[in-house]
C-alpha cells in the first residue's frame, strides 16, 4: 500500500553526496534556475531555514522549497547558527538570503531571520526537512484566516532500513491522535519549527527565546495566543518530510514507541488545563 513507501517526490533531493566539496556544480545551478523563478523581491511570505552543521542536507532542503507551486510571492531565508563544517560554503553557492548568528540555538537563528525578512508572514523550516510543492499554499490558506495568528503543520519520517514505513505511519497516527487532545488546551505543545506559520508583527513584538534550549517554537505559539488563534494545518498533501535521526537516538523502534506513551501519559491531564 501507498504508505508503506516514502514519497515518490523526494527522490529527486535525496542526494547521496556526503561532503561539500562531493557536490557536482550543476546541482547548484539547477537549484539556482528554480530559486530564480519561484522567489520575489517583494514577499508576502519569508520562509526562514536555520541550519547546524548541515552542508548537505540544507542543499536537500533549499531544493525542495525551490519547487514550490504558489502564486503567493515568497523569499527563502538561511539562518547558519554557526555552523564547524561548511554549510556556509553551500549556502553561498545558493541564491538565497542569508545570515549567520553566532549565538548557538535555534531560538536566536529563528529571532535573525525573522528580523531580516520582508515579508509579512513566516513560515519557519528546518534544514533537515524536504517540503512539498504545496506546502506555502496549504500553510497560507489557514494562516490567512480570519483571527489567526499561528499555524502549525504535521510532519512524516522518511523510511529506511530499521525503520520501515509501515512502522513509521503507526508512530504517526499516535502523535498525531495525541496532537488533537493537546490542541484543544495547550497546542503550543504541538508546534515545532520544522512547519511553522505565524504573523511577522505579532512574533517581533514577542521574539524567541536568546538561549540555546528546546521549546523555542512552541514558546513564541504560547505567546502568540493572546493575539489571536492557533490552529492546525491537517492536510496530508502538506506534511513535511525528515529522516529518522532523531528518532534513532532512542534505539529500537519498540523503545521509541514506548517512551513516546509514558511522555504523553505523564504529562495527560496537563491536557485539559488552560495555561493562563
Amino acid at each position: 500500500m501507498k504508505h508503506q513507501y516514502n514519497p515518490a517526490w523526494i527522490d529527486q533531493f535525496l542526494y547521496t553526496y556526503e561532503k561539500y566539496e562531493d557536490i557536482d556544480p550543476a546541482v547548484f545551478s539547477a537549484v539556482n534556475k528554480d530559486l530564480d523563478r519561484v522567489q520575489s523581491k517583494d514577499p508576502l511570505v519569508s520562509v526562514v531555514v536555520i541550519a547546524w552543521n548541515e552542508e548537505i542536507n540544507i542543499l536537500r532542503c533549499v531544493a525542495s522549497l525551490s519547487k514550490m507551486v504558489t502564486a503567493i510571492p515568497f523569499e527563502i531565508i538561511v539562518v547558519n547558527n554557526n555552523s564547524k563544517d561548511k554549510t556556509q560554503q553551500t549556502i553561498d553557492q545558493l541564491q538565497v538570503k542569508s545570515f549567520n548568528e553566532l549565538t548557538q540555538g535555534a531560538g536566536p537563528a529563528r529571532q535573525k531571520g525573522q528580523e531580516n525578512a520582508l515579508g509579512k508572514y513566516i513560515l519557519t523550516a528546518d534544514a533537515d526537512c524536504f517540503y512539498p510543492e504545496v506546502w506555502i499554499d496549504e500553510m497560507m490558506r489557514v494562516l490567512t484566516q480570519k483571527d489567526v495568528v499561528c499555524v502549525y503543520g504535521r510532519y512524516s519520517f522518511i523510511g529506511e532500513p530499521g525503520f520501515p514505513r509501515w512502522k513509521l505511519r503507526i508512530l504517526e497516527k499516535l502523535k498525531d491522535a495525541m496532537a488533537e487532545i493537546r490542541h484543544i488546551k495547550q497546542p503550543y505543545f504541538n508546534t515545532f519549527g520544522i512547519s511553522m506559520g505565524y504573523v511577522k508583527e505579532f512574533g517581533l513584538k514577542i521574539g524567541f527565546i536568546k538561549i540555546n534550549r528546546r521549546g523555542e517554537d512552541g514558546q513564541l505559539c504560547m505567546d502568540l495566543m493572546r493575539y489571536g488563534k492557533i490552529k492546525q494545518v491537517k492536510s496530508r498533501k502538506a506534511r513535511v518530510w525528515t529522516g529518522v535521526r532523531t528518532l534513532s537516538q532512542n534505539g529500537s523502534f519498540y523503545n521509541i514507541v514506548i517512551s513516546r506513551i509514558k511522555e504523553d501519559l505523564k504529562r495527560f491531564k496537563y491536557n485539559f488545563i488552560t495555561r493562563n
